[in-house]
């Protein structure tokens, strides 16, 4: 049973689907990465968050059907698409999520080969693939679940509450879309999501334990050839290099710490420095006004290099790691509640 919401009911479809080891691996991926290590409570794993998804859009597309199932034209394939695609979303992470694809690999994990290509789909129903992830406006069955579910994982407050946008939801057009008087709520989503990127996602220590966590793997890379396995689905899921198998979820740390192969020396040295609160210290921060957003939309390590005054301490530029992070209420430029 997920906190959210009642207990799935699996269908003959998604059996198929949870018996696939892609879907499984999601228990053994943090919902929030290396988060835990500051937040105890933030222990939560994908796979929780797939079954609450997996509910919720349940809920969404069901209300539809109720409400507008003939106007709006819904088969019986479509509620089962929509059942595949929430019970899916997340299966193509890697490990410590989000961490794995933006800062150790953030290129090779777009595959560029046709053989892999998606079959083109007719959007002819476009609110469907909005009910999961709407890029359109960002407001979604999948924002709804992890902004509770981090928020209570981490003890923090959090006053948004999905159920009246869920009651209330009806598509106009071909777009979902919810009361004016609920603005509100949509308000609280967003800013909701600010608070946790303030507090959590962005938090200094946090992003220090990722950067020596991709350090690590990084020293590993030679020996275990993690990069190259990016471009083989069929070797994504797992390494042979050692006497046991690494799989590429939250494990492989564990698993090189405890190797005995002498190749991954530097990186067990991190790792170990991970455990002992040895971390990468936090320099400073800086918020940028609005007026000079321009000037400093990609600082590097080479532009605060180049800046240091002669104190006793030379910096080198592999020194310094430097993360840009914007926080608002929007999606870039565009205001969610238009």
């Amino acid at each position: 049973m997920t906190s959210l919401g009642a207990p799935p009911k699996i269908c003959e479809l998604r059996r198929t689907s949870m018996a696939a080891f892609s879907l499984i691996r999601l228990r053994d991926l943090k919902q929030l990465g290396v988060a835990h290590m500051v937040y105890p409570g933030a222990v939560h794993s994908r796979f929780e968050h797939s079954l609450g998804v997996n509910w919720l859009a349940g809920e969404a597309v069901n209300r539809l059907n109720n409400y507008q199932g003939s106007e709006l034209g819904i088969e019986r394939f479509d509620i089962q698409t929509v059942k595949l695609a929430r019970l899916l979303h997340d299966v193509g992470h890697g490990p410590f999520s989000h961490l794995f694809e933006r800062e150790f690999l953030p290129q090779e994990m777009i595959l560029a080969s046709s053989e892999f290509a998606l079959p083109k789909i007719t959007r002819e129903k476009k609110f469907l693939y909005d009910i999961v992830a709407n890029g359109r406006n960002g407001i979604d069955v999948d924002k709804f679940d992890y902004i509770v579910r981090d928020s209570r994982a981490c003890a923090l407050g959090c006053n948004f509450q999905f159920e009246r946008l869920m009651e209330t939801m009806r598509v106009l057009g071909d777009e979902i879309c919810y009361r004016a008087k609920d603005y509100l709520t949509i308000h609280k989503l967003f800013a909701t999501r600010a608070d946790l990127y303030r507090t959590v996602y962005t938090h200094a220590k946090v992003k220090a334990i990722e950067l020596m966590i991709v350090d690590a793997l990084w020293k590993a890379n030679d020996y275990l050839q993690i990069a190259s396995h990016v471009h083989d689905p069929s070797q994504y899921w797992k390494i042979e290099e050692l006497s046991t198998d690494i799989l590429l979820d939250d494990t492989i740390i564990k698993a090189i710490e405890t190797a005995p192969d002498q190749e991954l020396r530097e990186s067990k040295d991190l790792i170990l420095r991970i455990r002992r609160r040895d971390l990468y210290q936090f320099c400073n921060e800086y918020a940028v006004p609005k007026d000079k957003m321009e000037n400093f939309k990609n600082v590097t390590a080479q532009d605060i290099i180049c800046s240091q005054k002669n104190g006793g301490v030379i910096l080198k530029e592999e020194d310094i790691a430097v993360s840009n992070v914007r926080i608002d209420l929007t999606r870039g430029t565009h205001n969610p509640l238009e």
